[in-house]
């Protein structure tokens, strides 16, 4: 008789760290996301638990931590009994909060396998985010429960360096009472931070005498530097300093469109809003592909250009219909109008012959692109698959230097629907700082499902076409990078904000409040 082993089940305790998802260890992150169940604390960023459940696996259940932990850690058991792998994600580091040690304890004392993952403290990790050095003997503690905190030993601490504690925002009158009774320095420097590593991560600085009123507002946790190191913050604020900190950028792309844009945006501090302004259908009749995919296997071109990523996906689509791959491209050579179409060609084991160097436009594809020569070019025929709404730039440039164009229909563009009404209200009132154009359609169809970005917004455009259709709209153009890519685009915005912040710190005060820049750069000054 054959006896089926029962699955065995694990159990780990994660530390999610300060909140930032890219702080998470490589190890905290594979625990997550090859979870069966994670049970999360509730003060968690949304942000931080919504990128992971995109990340796990269709049934991964999330639900946040409930009752004491004994109750946390019958849970946990529970699914490891079952053979679940379980975890439970925690802020900062595991050990740094006793509740959680208390679970682990009661964990430890069964048979079940666990592990513990550490995570950067939320007080030395938001700390460095705020740009305040801890040099020499510092003390980094997340604190859950302050009536623990023993002030003479941190006041005797500051002595010899820096403190950074991690404390609920309702604990902030507590914590200064008990730092002067314990003997520290009324005047000494702190800093309060708020959403610490996030996107709308901001830092007081007064003293301890005064940083509760200065802290007015905050919320959630919140961590106190206190020391010398506060006053590196003028030239180490790296986190709230970056060009576009605290900006919303409108994105009128979808949000796979978006991901190399959106990614930019926030390395530079930007808060992306993605909204879709098209959506890509197949071609009304489909014989034309059909024909063109026939054409491609029979040797019938020399060429195949391709204009956007839409474009390499149709293909690719109808090539996978058919049962085709890669190796059916031999001896056909490929054009990408830019960089970003040029991955996507990549992406299907192919590298392209031909990216324009300057200009990523079908002017600048036209002119890196070699005349037909009938000796060189026994087949004098190129495939130019592309959306239904494209302009006959490239096509007839093709035709003018001795080509046979087949400019055949891959895709339609409809306008998508419109977006809900809060982001209308935003576009139409100045509740972005900056619009991202990436196409005329995108101006064209943003502005038509709804309405024209105020006029204090910020409006940047790809390239020259864009900018002209922009105009023709009404809009005024700020921002045009000298070679049309996305990353270019990103780089311009970034730029353009620098620029702003430096022209208006250079205003005397009274021309700062009467200035008509907008945006967080000139909010800052205000």
């Amino acid at each position: 008789m054959t006896r089926t082993r029962k699955a065995v089940g694990h159990i780990a305790f994660v530390g999610a760290g300060p909140g930032d998802p890219g702080l998470l260890t490589r190890r905290a992150h594979d625990a997550v996301v090859d979870a069966d169940q994670v049970i999360y604390d509730r003060g968690l960023p949304d942000t931080l638990i919504e990128v992971l459940k995109a990340q796990a696996g269709e049934d991964a259940q999330f639900t946040p931590a409930e009752g004491a932990p004994g109750d946390v850690a019958k849970v946990l058991l529970s699914a490891a009994r079952s053979g679940l792998h379980a975890v439970h994600l925690v802020a900062g580091d595991p050990f740094g909060h006793e509740t959680v040690v208390e679970a682990v304890q009661a964990v430890a004392r069964t048979a079940a396998h666990f592990e513990v993952v550490p995570g950067i403290g939320q007080a030395a990790g938001v700390a460095t985010y705020a740009g305040v050095p801890l040099p020499g003997v510092r003390t980094a503690g997340d604190v859950d429960d302050v009536t623990t905190l023993d002030f003479e030993a941190l006041a005797a601490a500051l002595g010899r360096g820096s403190i950074s504690l991690a404390v609920d925002a309702g604990d902030l009158a507590a914590v200064r009472d008990g730092l002067l009774a314990g003997g520290v320095d009324g005047t000494t420097p702190v800093g309060v931070t708020g959403d610490g590593t996030g996107d709308t991560q901001h830092t007081t600085t007064s003293s301890v005498d005064s940083f509760v009123a200065a802290a007015l507002g905050f919320t959630g946790r919140v961590v106190l530097t206190l020391g010398e190191g506060v006053s590196e913050r003028d030239k180490l604020s790296w986190w709230e300093n970056r060009p576009l900190y605290g900006w919303k950028v409108l994105v009128p792309r979808t949000k796979e469109q978006a991901g190399v844009m959106s990614a930019r945006l926030r390395a530079y501090g930007a808060i992306p809003c993605e909204v879709p302004t098209i959506a890509v259908e197949p071609p009304r009749t489909p014989a034309q592909m059909e024909r063109a995919i026939k054409g491609l296997v029979d040797g019938r071109y020399a060429w195949v250009v391709f204009t956007s990523v839409n474009a390499v996906r149709a293909v690719w689509e109808k090539f996978g219909e058919h049962g085709l791959d890669a190796r059916h491209f031999g001896g056909v050579k490929i054009a990408c109008i830019g960089e970003a179409t040029a991955e996507a060609v990549r992406a299907f084991g192919i590298q392209p012959e031909l990216i324009p160097a300057g200009e990523q436009s079908s002017e600048g594809l036209l002119a890196e692109f070699s005349p037909h020569d009938e000796i060189l070019d026994p087949v004098g025929r190129v495939l130019l698959p592309r959306a239904d709404i494209a302009t006959e730039t490239l096509a007839a440039g093709l035709v003018e230097r001795g080509w046979e164009v087949d400019d055949v229909t891959a895709y339609r563009t409809v306008r998508a629907a419109p977006p809900p009404a809060d982001i209308r209200d935003a576009i139409k009132s100045g509740g972005f700082d900056a619009v991202l154009f990436t196409s005329s359609s995108t101006v064209r169809n943003l502005v038509g499902i709804a309405g024209k970005p105020h006029q204090r917004t910020v409006v940047a455009v790809i390239g020259p076409k864009t900018a002209e259709t922009a105009t023709e709209f009404g809009l005024r153009v700020d921002v045009q990078p000298p070679h049309a890519s996305v990353p270019d685009l990103v780089e311009a915005l970034a730029g353009y904000a620098v620029e702003l912040r430096e022209k208006l710190a250079a205003m005397p005060a009274k021309q700062r409040r009467g200035s008509k820049v907008q945006g967080p750069t000139a909010l800052r000054f205000r």
